[in-house]
């Protein structure tokens, strides 16, 4: 009886320089090519989630490339486990292949799928696929891990200039996939999705873009950002293909916002309680003031101050929100309302399209101070500073505040001096706490 490898893909949804994908093609099996949606996963979103409209379009993007050779990517819904199981009696499986993923959840997920594959003799593949640099592989010399970005960028890139970065050409291998047109497909309706109101992502990725990085990403007006955040969250695009481009120009900049991405995955593998905790215990004592009515006026974007409103407002409609903006608007929340950083990390997990687990609760943590940050707690982001230094034009705030400078505009929720002071006072009492 001829055998089987599945290939399960996960965030890594392209054919293309796909680690895992080229090894499964390269074996001598017929790889039957699997999407899982995750109920354990999908039970958990709005039922107008843009992200469940990226995935099947990227999916349909693989379905179009692998066209000349009639494959096409199963489309199954269900928990891992209860669909794996399915599959297994459906065909004469010898093993089942995909590329690794680091956040909790998947780690305790595919611990799962190994066990129930094991028992039934099946082989489990993970291949590194969505970082240059995992786990443990980026460490100091005493083998811990780096807990400040700066000297964790150091060793990252020593290690970087003496590797000889490969590529793994899987599509050239797409004659090996099974091409019988019996695997299911999947809509947004059968789903229990409706169709969402936020656009669907686009990014630019090009020389231009990564040579000016630095002297333009601060200003949100600009739109200067190359937007690949949702594309490396769901593996549209090839992370080594990305860093060898972002490398090769003179200006590093860029190629530093990469490595932030790979620091805070490691941060989180080796320190896992921080998705619930902060990173610094004695901050888990500051006591939060959590007032409902305050959150709701900043998620809204009303909170008075015009930078802090523009960006939440360019959140809700597009899922998407500048970076310098982010660092203002979270500190806002933390610091100046003294509603606790979890929230925030919770309302942005639900509305950006490149959530990252790893990268959110580790900038939200920055934010609040109570991360690997090496930065003191008393940096407080003033939000009318802010505003001269990076949209003295208004042309920001003009887009998603067209209405700042009128008389309907909300009063600012709170007194910048009264926050800063109140927010000291706090986090001092919790720090001085026995």
């Amino acid at each position: 009886m001829e055998k089987y490898t599945l290939f399960w893909f996960r965030r890594d949804l392209r054919i293309e320089d796909n680690h895992g994908l080229y090894k499964a093609l390269s074996g001598k099996n017929k790889v039957i090519p699997i999407f899982i949606f995750d109920s354990n996963i999908l039970e958990k979103l709005p039922k107008r989630d843009a992200r469940i409209e990226f995935i099947l379009s990227a999916l349909g993007a693989i379905d179009i490339a692998m066209k000349r050779n009639r494959c096409i990517v199963g489309r199954y819904h269900g928990t891992p486990k209860a669909v794996l199981e399915k599959l297994l009696n459906q065909w004469p499986i010898e093993k089942v292949v995909c590329n690794e993923d680091y956040e909790p959840y998947a780690l305790q997920r595919d611990q799962e799928i190994k066990n129930l594959l094991k028992e039934k003799g099946i082989g489990f593949e993970q291949y590194k696929d969505q970082v240059i640099f995992e786990k443990d592989e980026v460490v100091k010399e005493d083998g811990t891990p780096y807990k400040v970005y700066t000297p964790y960028s150091r060793k990252w890139l020593s290690h970087f200039e003496s590797l000889t970065v490969k590529l793994f050409p899987s599509e050239e291998l797409i004659d090996r996939c099974y091409n019988e047109n019996n695997l299911p497909t999947s809509s947004l309706s059968e789903l229990g999705f409706s169709e969402s109101l936020v656009p669907q992502p686009k990014h630019v990725f090009n020389d231009t873009l990564i040579d000016e990085y630095e002297a333009t990403r601060n200003f949100p007006y600009l739109d200067k950002t190359s937007r690949i955040g949702t594309a490396l969250r769901f593996g549209t695009i090839s992370v080594r293909k990305a860093v060898l481009k972002a490398a090769a120009r003179s200006n590093p900049t860029f190629l530093k916002e990469l490595i932030w991405r790979e620091f805070f995955m490691q941060i989180l593998w080796h320190f896992p309680h921080t998705i619930k905790d902060s990173f610094k215990p004695q901050y888990d004592r500051i006591e939060w003031r959590n007032d409902e009515s305050d959150f709701k006026k900043w998620c809204a974007g009303e909170t008075g101050y015009p930078l802090v409103d523009a960006g939440m407002r360019e959140l809700n409609e597009t899922g998407f929100m500048h970076n310098r903006v982010r660092m203002l608007v979270g500190s806002f929340l933390c610091k100046h309302l003294l509603i606790d950083w979890r929230w925030g990390e919770a309302y942005f997990a639900e509305k950006l399209l490149d959530y990252e687990m790893s990268s959110n609760v580790g900038n939200w943590q920055w934010v609040a101070g109570c991360g690997v940050d090496a930065a003191p707690y008393f940096r407080i982001f003033n939000p009318m500073e802010q505003i001269k230094k990076f949209d003295k034009e208004f042309r920001y705030i003009k887009k998603w505040v067209p209405n700042f400078q009128e008389i309907d505009y909300p009063e600012p929720i709170v007194d910048h001096k009264m926050a800063r002071e109140r927010c000291l006072d706090t986090y001092k009492a919790a720090l001085n706490a026995v």
